[in-house]
Parts: C-alpha cells; sequence; structure tokens
C-alpha cells in the first residue's frame, strides 16, 4: 500500500517543501539543517509514498554495528512527519511497511524512535504513539522538559519578577543581538565551570545554521550600561512555539540579574503572541537524574512540564 524510497540529496527540495506544508514538521527536519553535521552519520532517512503523493517523512540514522536505526541521533526528536491527509490506520499502515523494510532491507534488529513531542505539532498528531504500543514499544528514557502555555500562563514568582526590575534599574538593556561569538564566550564558560563540557553546536556550527535559517535562528542579550554582552539566549522560531536552545549568564549578569530580565520580556512582550515557550529539558542519563537546581529557576518563569520521550522496538 505504501511504497518506501530512501532518501537521496536529489529529492532535498520534495522532503523539504513537505516538511513546511506537514502537521508536525519543524525547521530542524529541513535538510539544510540535518545535514549540517551529515558526516557524523549513515543517513537512513525514509519517505512514505502512496498512489504515488508523497504521505510522510522519517528523519533516521543508521548505526551498522548495532543494527539500530535511530529517529535521529543528531536531533532532539524525531519520529514520522505526517501530512495533514495521514489517518490512524494509514499510520499503522506505515509502520507495519517501514519495520519490514528495516527487516529486510538493513537487516536490522531494532529501532529507536524518538516522537516529536506534541507542543511542535500544529494539530493532533499522535498516530505514532499508538502505533508504538501496538508494536510492543518500550520506554527507553524520558527527558523532562519545561514549558510556559502562553494561553494558561502560571504566574512568574515574585523573586523572579523582583529580580527582573532591579537588573532593570541597573541600567542594562535587552534586544536582539547578531554577536554569537561573544554570547558563546559567555556559554562556554558556564559549561566548563558548571558542567565540565562544552555546547553541543560550535560557533561556527551555529553561525552556519543562523546563516541557513535568519528567521527562525534568534539570539536576544542583554548588556550592561557600557555596551558588554551580560547574559543572552539563542531561540528557536517554530510557528506558534519558541525553544531556548541555549541561555547563559556572564557571573556579573547573575549579579544584576540579567537572565531574568531577558526572559520576563521574552514571555511578557517578545512572544507574548505564541503558543508555547520551551526552555528544553532538565535531565541527565536518559531522565533518571533532575537537576532540580535547573528545573526550579523554568518553573519560577511559570513552565510546567512535557515529556521527550524515545522508545525501542525489536525487530
Amino acid at each position: 500500500m505504501f511504497e518506501i524510497v530512501r532518501y537521496t540529496p536529489e529529492r532535498h527540495a520534495e522532503w523539504d517543501t513537505f516538511v513546511r506544508s506537514s502537521r508536525n514538521g519543524t525547521f530542524l527536519f529541513e535538510r539544510a539543517y540535518m545535514d549540517y553535521h551529515a558526516h557524523r552519520f549513515t543517513d537512513c532517512s525514509l519517505m512514505f509514498f502512496r498512489k504515488g503523493k508523497l504521505a510522510a517523512l522519517l528523519p533516521a540514522n543508521w548505526v551498522e554495528e548495532e543494527r539500530t536505526v535511530y529517529t535521529h541521533q543528531g536531533l532532539t526528536y524525531g519520529g514520522l512527519v505526517m501530512g495533514g491527509e495521514l489517518t490512524s490506520i494509514r499510520v499503522m499502515d506505515i509502520f507495519e511497511a517501514m519495520l519490514d523494510w528495516m527487516r529486510t532491507t538493513l537487516n536490522a534488529v531494532r529501532l529507536v524512535y524518538k516522537p516529536i513531542p506534541y507542543i511542535y505539532s500544529r494539530c493532533p498528531s499522535e498516530e505514532d504513539l499508538y502505533a508504538l504500543f501496538r508494536h510492543g514499544a518500550v520506554l527507553l528514557s524520558r527527558g523532562l522538559s519545561s514549558v510556559v502555555d502562553m494561553s494558561y500562563p502560571h504566574p512568574l514568582s515574585k523573586g523572579r519578577k523582583s529580580t527582573a526590575r532591579h537588573a532593570l534599574k541597573s541600567g542594562v538593556s535587552i534586544c536582539e543581538s547578531t554577536d554569537l561569538s561573544s554570547f558563546w564566550q559567555i556559554l562556554g564558560q558556564v559549561l566548563r565551570d558548571r558542567h565540565q563540557t562544552s555546547p553541543v553546536h560550535t560557533l561556527e556550527e551555529m553561525q552556519l545554521l543562523q546563516s541557513r535559517f535568519p528567521a527562525n535562528i534568534r539570539l536576544f542579550a542583554v548588556h550592561s550600561a557600557d555596551g558588554r554582552m551580560l547574559a543572552g539566549t539563542v531561540v528557536y522560531e517554530m510557528g506558534h512555539l519558541v525553544h531556548a536552545q541555549y541561555m547563559a549568564s556572564s557571573p556579573e549578569g547573575k549579579e544584576v540579574g540579567a537572565m531574568d530580565a531577558l526572559y520576563t520580556w521574552l514571555i511578557g512582550e517578545r512572544y507574548a503572541d505564541k503558543r508555547y515557550l520551551d526552555f528544553g529539558i532538565s535531565t541527565e542519563q536518559g531522565g533518571h537524574v533532575l537537576n532540580e537546581g535547573l528545573v526550579r529557576q523554568k518553573e519560577a518563569f511559570g513552565a510546567r512540564a512535557v515529556v521527550y520521550d524515545s522508545y525501542a522496538i525489536k525487530l
């Protein structure tokens, strides 16, 4: 019933056009984003056609040594990108055909599937969760993300409001910035000091991605009265949703409450017309460890929990 075609670069335009018209796709699935680190993965993305018409996509990569398909290791979430006409029964048909293709074509023994969290969909799109259940999928990990629902906002904590006012009184200014380099210095220092790690993206990678998606990838920063960057955040705009990809503050920025001022402004003014603001996950080790200090900070802005799951199906 469904014809499965493995993605090749010749289908770049067809793939991207479908992502933009789908009911649950984001710009992260466009090839200009997915392929910036294509050298790190063996792409195994699939396209599903019914009666000659493209009905769904699966961003995926293949790990030969594990004989496992992932959807997708280079992305926070993956899962089936669906067209508006796709029904529950058709999604079940796709899963049957997809799992059979993985077994017979790749000799795969496992599929690791990361569904797109519901907040990213433009309309209900959880048919794949039911298909996972029907095929005996086992929950592998559960990340806890913190999300502000602008249509049902929880009030900011008194502490956040007070610190934000203090920052503004100190003379800081908030604006959109093009100075990724200065922000990456602050971000890198914070991650080294706190977690002995570095950003997932290098500065050069983020500059490349921003050049490809200038309307989606934005930097907002807080500056001191004399023009020094004190704090900032890189956000991904996705239609009705904004995702905080990175956020960091210098020691001076922490002292004056720069981040509180920044997110009070983003939530209350800059993105007040959006449906969701997603701060991202505060968990480690597949969700078994919760960074309580980090999640408290996000929840003080009125955010509440949405989970990022991954499942495994034995083939």
